[in-house]
């Protein structure tokens, strides 16, 4: 794992923001995008624990076509010189030219695996995975879940919380959420007093159960302070209207940090509405977890 050294902690930098100032909140950002150049944040907390228990197997996973998860787990296999297979929702694309995202991943090794929607659903069932492995020449191989949230995935994450429990005081801790394990760690890892916040980037209304299920599966039960807020993900994944667009533009030039669209920048403009609103009393540090950073072709 000699390639995959972490920058740990990551650092806790707090930023001076007239939206949260005015409100008597401190804004720190929490800069996981900065612990790994290729695993970026909290791609680098959930893999590694998956990565040490497939000792040395295929790697075989599930995402979008634009899936960040896949990425970094074409990137580990890469650096590690382990195969890797991403299977993708999406049998239209196959025979298509690669977009950006999966054609690095093609680019690191992976062996990209196109399946229809309505088998992509069924994914978890054993019998359909066990199809997925064989069309996929993978029958040996190591799996890891869509977004890699699992209970080792979740127990990694609950160093974050550690650190944040250890470095500064922080009040509420908040991130954007795809699959929920970051946010699942997170929460186990803090003090007793301390909040996580998650706000997740589909929609759909159904997070919050998968939490609690990987809380359970990974600790035996609920853990920590957490909540969603579910009004902010912009019509779905991967969704990123002009208004956002411009958030995130304007974040970037207030204070000098690449802000990802796709699910960072959904946190941060929640943050923003939320402090608007006077959700966070006055002397609250608010720490935002910066999961990821945005992605060069």
């Amino acid at each position: 794992m000699t390639d995959l050294r972490p920058r740990l902690p990551s650092p806790l930098q707090e930023v001076a923001d007239d939206r949260f100032e005015r409100h008597g909140v401190r804004l720190l950002l929490k800069r996981d995008d900065l612990i790994h150049p290729e695993l970026i944040g909290n791609k680098w907390r959930k893999l590694v624990p998956n990565l040490e228990r497939a000792a040395g197997r295929t790697l075989l996973t599930f995402g979008g076509a634009y899936s960040n998860h896949l990425r970094a787990t074409a990137a580990a296999g890469r650096l590690l010189g382990l195969p890797t297979v991403g299977v993708v929702r999406g049998d239209e694309l196959a025979g298509r030219p690669l977009n950006p995202s999966l054609a690095r991943c093609a680019a690191d090794g992976m062996r990209l695996h196109f399946v229809d929607r309505a088998t992509y659903r069924r994914k978890t069932e054993p019998e359909v995975l066990k199809g997925l492995l064989g069309a996929a020449d993978a029958d040996d191989a190591y799996v890891v879940p869509e977004g890699g949230s699992n209970a080792a995935a979740v127990r990694g994450c609950r160093a974050l919380g550690e650190e944040l429990r250890d470095n500064g005081g922080v009040d509420v801790a908040a991130l954007a959420c795809g699959t929920g394990g970051t946010l699942a760690g997170l929460a186990a890892g803090l003090a007793p007093g301390q909040r996580a916040l998650g706000i997740p980037v589909l929609k759909g209304g159904f997070l919050g159960d998968g939490i609690q299920a990987l809380q359970e599966e990974a600790f035996g039960g609920r853990r920590g302070e957490w909540r969603l807020d579910e009004r902010f993900h912009f019509g779905g994944y991967a969704r990123v209207p002009p208004e956002l667009d411009a958030f995130a533009e304007d974040f970037e030039r207030r204070h000098g940090v690449p802000v990802e669209r796709l699910y960072v920048a959904k946190s941060l403009y929640g943050l923003v509405a939320l402090a608007e609103e006077g959700a966070f009393p006055r002397g609250t540090r608010l720490a935002a977890v910066v999961t990821g950073s945005p992605f060069t072709a």
